[in-house]
């Protein structure tokens, strides 16, 4: 339980990159004993999720540029075939759902309450991906998203002021209503490629900053 709640807060953003965690405030975050704690943080280790930076500290990695280009092909490959047979199979009332999702954004992007925005997005998305009803592609995806995450902080302010996701997001909506899963896989594929341009960008600086 401790690794999975570690887990679902790395996928969703809860931690920017080079944040340390310790196993004492991680137990307490969880509301466990620094054992399960401490098994949580070494399973995430070992899957490339945190890296150790002491016996009882590990730190949220950042991301490479060549991390961000795997990651972003192969998610464009699986989360594209996720959408579109999710968007066919996908129940009527699913585009109230992600409209009611799209406003809980909207909200946290106007006050700047950018963690809350990525806890939603990925509400949103996965609504539609769990709807293929493929639960190994799913698996995946959810790894990508683990390793990826946590760089989702560095989308903002430009993604709130420029409102690339909001427009997808809305497309989204828009496809499902008209029963266009090919739209729907289209708008998805749109929002990944928006956000590697913008961690592209933020990768660059990091990496500029630090050889000078």
């Amino acid at each position: 339980m401790a690794y999975e709640a570690m887990k679902e807060r790395l996928i969703r953003g809860a931690f920017e990159p080079g944040r340390k965690l310790t196993v004492r405030a991680v137990a307490e975050a969880l509301g466990v004993s620094s054992t399960p704690a401490r098994d949580a943080l070494n399973r995430l280790a070992a899957e490339g999720a945190l890296v150790y930076s002491g016996p009882k500290t590990v730190i949220v990695p950042y991301l490479t540029m060549e991390a961000l280009q795997e990651v972003t092909a192969m998610r464009l490959a699986l989360e594209g075939l996720a959408a579109e047979r999710g968007a066919v199979r996908a129940p009527k009332d699913l585009p109230d759902l992600l409209t009611e999702y799209q406003a809980k954004i909207n909200e946290g992007l106007a006050s700047r309450r950018y963690a809350e925005v990525l806890w939603m997005n990925k509400e949103f998305h996965f609504s539609v991906y769990k709807c293929c009803n493929m639960p190994y592609l799913l698996t995946t995806i959810e790894t990508l998203w683990l390793r990826i995450g946590p760089s989702f902080h560095d989308l903002y302010p430009e993604f709130a002021i420029q409102k690339y996701g909001v427009h997808n997001h809305e497309v989204v909506i828009e496809s499902l209503r008209d029963g266009d899963s090919g739209a729907a896989r289209a708008a998805f594929e749109n929002d990944i490629r928006d956000g590697y341009r913008r961690l592209k960008q933020s990768i660059r600086v990091r990496e500029e900053r630090s050889e000078s």
